[in-house]
């Protein structure tokens, strides 16, 4: 069974635009750097020739990657977002019982999570404890330091 891939219509167009750029331009620097250095001869010793092809080999299994993810994803329409709890797509304004800290994080797709834009995974161990939580409980995030206790403070869209 195919696993989802839920992604707003921005993360479906990053992904789509990054593959269609590997296909292209990426396929054709790799092809030339791999004439290049058959170009400089023997190739049982050519070090260059042998990076240029694991270079290769590394742009296609992400173009695979990428493939399979726009293969089995779902879009999720922003507006329908239920923000009466923690869920896909939702912003998520908690404290840390412990230290009074609070912040704020959006919770997406795994492929779309990048921390420094505050958008975590829903598949990661902070998503996964926040998941279904409501305004004003407390949830306990399971790291593998510790256990954590975040209090929800608010959920918007």
């Amino acid at each position: 069974m195919a696993q989802y891939n839920y992604l707003t219509k921005d993360g479906y167009n990053k992904i789509k635009d990054e593959l269609n750029e590997m296909k292209t331009n990426g396929r054709k620097k790799a092809a030339d750097d791999i004439a290049e250095a058959r170009a400089q001869g023997d190739l049982s010793e050519n070090a260059e020739y042998d990076a240029a092809k694991d270079a290769q080999g590394m742009l296609e299994m992400r173009i695979n990657e990428l493939e399979m993810i726009l293969a089995n994803a779902r879009l999720i329409d922003e507006s329908q977002v239920d923000t009466s709890k923690v869920s896909i797509l939702t912003k998520v304004t908690i404290k840390n019982v412990a230290n009074g800290r609070e912040a704020t994080y959006q919770l997406v797709s795994e492929s779309e999570a990048n921390l420094k834009e505050k958008k975590i995974s829903v598949t990661s161990p902070m998503g996964k404890g926040l998941l279904g939580s409501k305004v004003g409980e407390v949830a306990e995030v399971v790291t593998p330091a510790a256990r954590i206790k975040f209090e929800i403070l608010n959920i918007t869209k």
